[in-house]
């Protein structure tokens, strides 16, 4: 292996906890997370997105992106392609050997595998339950052909190797899988695309920085000095440049990770963002735009001024998601006359950012629910989870994407994001850990008993920490990494085993001393394994009783039935 390549894996191996995998299985996991970062630029466990095992047909790691939201399971995508009308989908299929060179073979008989695992056909050879889950993630997609007619899913398949060439011939074995692969017309561009180790360097740096952009404003003005802002200017700038320097990554792909800040997603075209496109479709009204709408904002953690020249690090667009989306759409149709008003504030005043973002948003109807993003209770997780605490019992709890992305002293893997936080909470807490697939579905169904100021913090360190130490073991091979679908249902047969069925009160002072007793164990490694590998026996006989009503892994953990299965065996008759 190249020795910079080498270095770089090793980097990402000791910052992704990921020390114990073996060479050629740390490699998968590095080229999944440099090649799927280039598609979804928000934290993600790139160990997760490797099928592992047997049978994988040369699947090394895959994902799904539907509207920006990277998935790896089939509920996942069925929730977000049936929460949008008309999806933009993107399948990811990774192949990764530590070879210096591409074979034309592996070439061949991945596009082959690929066909047949893609098609509607049944497989043809043995295949791993991770493979079979690419499949029915694939058939959810196509689950309502209606919200395709417009567009139809994107495949992408990236062969990397540590080598520094393409040679001609497997170049030209690429292109006929291309074709192999397009011919059924399933999708709508099909790229075959091998990768060399000076690109894989470079999806490495990019997936490892923070997002940044540089866009001439040449008509712009200063604010006065105002307290905890560093500075902020008002400008106008072309929609055309937005677009290209600000919306879109190198791809030309819409960067949904810029509005993670803003408190609604896109609301599709109802009267307000109609409105915005019939100006843009209106030649005399566009050239108005900059009057007719009201902007965006963006708050930047950094800022440098030259000339007409703006650069931004580390930015959120806090208001304005509407707008942008609805520019990214009808691209096409701008012109060098269409503008918009553009609000940039630099700061690094956490309150200050939170005034920003309630008070731009206050603009326009956004309900209380909406505004949870925001809540105090949120920071002061952040703090629960690290201040004062030993090393080794500390979590970090990312509020915003990348928040910890260049923070060297920062395990990532003690990097807690809100969906995999709200997936723990449910789980144990509210006892639904067959319900931890789409986080907005999610939300929606649960969302009133979640992030309560009056909540204690702990339960929710508690959570956490026990998500952390399942993946720890999960990730360093400790259990079977074929458990990982039910990995869940572990969390919840853990709080059984030691509290038993009764409901932690959350808001209760009781809820401190049982959520202790959670953590004494959690963070004591041989006594949390001793008890997972005892549990492991409850949720195989939960899992063999599933198997033999003829219900696959994948599906049986997002059933109720199989969650009160195993909740049965964990408590036994007794209890």
């Amino acid at each position: 292996m190249d020795l910079v390549i080498q270095g770089l894996v090793k980097e990402f191996q000791d910052v992704q906890s990921l020390t114990e995998l073996p060479r050629s299985e740390a490699f998968e996991a590095f080229a999944a997370y440099c090649v799927l970062s280039s598609y979804y630029e928000g934290e993600f466990s790139p160990d997760d997105h490797r099928t592992g095992g047997g049978n994988d047909l040369g699947i090394d790691a895959f994902g799904v992106v539907v509207n920006g939201e990277l998935c790896h399971d089939v509920e996942e995508v069925r929730a977000a392609v049936d929460a949008v009308s008309k999806p933009d989908v993107q399948i990811v299929v990774v192949q990764a050997k530590t070879t210096s060179g591409f074979e034309t073979k592996v070439v061949s008989d991945l596009a082959d595998n690929l066909c047949h695992v893609l098609g509607s056909d049944p497989l043809a050879y043995q295949a791993s339950e991770d493979v079979r889950n690419l499949r029915d993630c694939v058939k959810a997609v196509y689950g309502d052909i209606g919200k395709l007619s417009s567009r139809l899913p994107q495949l992408h398949v990236h062969y990397v190797t540590t080598g520094d060439t393409v040679a001609d011939l497997v170049a030209q074995k690429a292109h006929s899988a291309e074709k192999q692969l397009a011919e059924p017309g399933l999708f709508e561009t099909v790229e075959f695309h091998c990768v060399v180790r000076g690109e894989l360097r470079k999806l490495y740096r990019r997936a490892t920085t923070k997002v940044a952009a540089t866009f001439p404003m040449p008509k712009k003005v200063f604010f006065p000095k105002v307290p905890h802002v560093d500075q902020s200017l008002l400008g106008l700038l072309a929609a055309k440049d937005l677009v290209h320097h600000v919306l879109c990554d190198e791809a030309g792909r819409l960067r949904k990770t810029l509005f993670n800040d803003n408190v609604r997603d896109f609301q599709g075209y109802n009267d307000v963002n109609s409105e915005i496109r019939d100006t843009l479709r209106d030649p005399v009204r566009r050239e108005r735009f900059a009057v007719l709408n009201n902007g965006i904002t963006i708050v930047t953690r950094g800022l440098t001024v030259v000339g007409d020249d703006v650069h931004v690090d580390d930015f959120q667009i806090v208001n304005g998601c509407q707008t942008c989306h609805v520019l990214f759409e009808h691209r096409d149709q701008l012109t060098d006359a269409v503008h918009v008003s553009v609000r940039i504030v630099h700061s690094q005043d956490e309150d200050l950012i939170n005034g920003i973002v309630a008070a731009t948003n206050r603009q326009t109807v956004v309900t209380e629910e909406d505004l949870t993003v925001r809540e105090e209770f949120h920071r002061l997780l952040e703090d629960h989870f690290h201040r004062g605490r030993d090393k080794q019992r500390s979590l970090y709890y990312e509020r915003r994407s990348k928040q910890y992305s260049e923070s060297k002293h920062v395990e990532k893997t003690r990097v807690i994001t809100r969906a995999q936080l709200t997936r723990a909470y449910v789980a144990m807490f509210l006892e639904e850990p067959s319900r931890s697939g789409h986080l907005k579905t999610l939300l929606a169904a649960r969302g009133k008993e979640l992030f309560s100021p009056d909540q204690q913090p702990i339960v929710y360190y508690a959570a956490a920490a026990t998500f952390y130490r399942v993946e720890w073991l999960i990730r360093n091979r400790r259990i079977p990494t074929g458990y990982s679908p039910a990995r869940y249902h572990l969390l919840a047969a853990i709080k059984l085993r030691l509290l038993g069925s009764d409901r932690v009160p959350p808001s209760s002072k009781a809820a401190v001393k049982q959520c202790e007793r959670i953590l004494d164990l959690v963070w004591d490694a041989n006594e949390s394994e001793r008890l997972v590998l005892e549990l492991l026996d409850s949720l195989q006989r939960a899992i063999d009783a599933e198997t033999g009503l003829g219900v696959r892994l994948g599906e049986m953990v997002r059933t109720q039935r199989f969650a009160e299965r195993v909740r049965r065996e964990v408590l036994g008759p007794a209890r």
